[in-house]
């Protein structure tokens, strides 16, 4: 089932570090299928509040997911983000279609 890594960045200091973290992050995800389907562009506030950006990357299943995150590629790059960005990061699944809202009820 298909996975995703979610991100939440509210706050990154736009210097040389986070710039080095844009220039290798591409070549970590490859090797796990992951692609960006969201990655930083402005969001339309429509209820409550939100600040920051939002970052959505695929992965073909949370295996992936995982594999990506714990890699030594990825943890090589990983406190470029963390010690220049405030973000929360989640993993979770998609879900198989059909899918409708009461599935969940299950």
């Amino acid at each position: 089932m298909t996975a995703y890594a979610v991100a939440h960045m509210r706050q990154a200091t736009m210097g040389p570090k986070i710039v080095e973290y844009l220039h290798k992050i591409d070549a970590t995800l490859e090797p796990f299928g992951g692609r960006f389907l969201v990655h930083g562009s402005d969001v339309e506030v429509i209820e409550n509040d939100w600040q920051g950006h939002l970052i959505v990357i695929e992965f073909p299943d949370r295996e992936h997911v995982r594999g990506w995150y714990n890699s030594p590629a990825y943890q090589a790059i990983l406190a470029l983000r963390t010690d220049n960005s405030q973000s929360d990061v989640v993993f979770v699944d998609g879900v198989e279609h059909p899918h409708k809202a009461i599935d969940v009820l299950e």
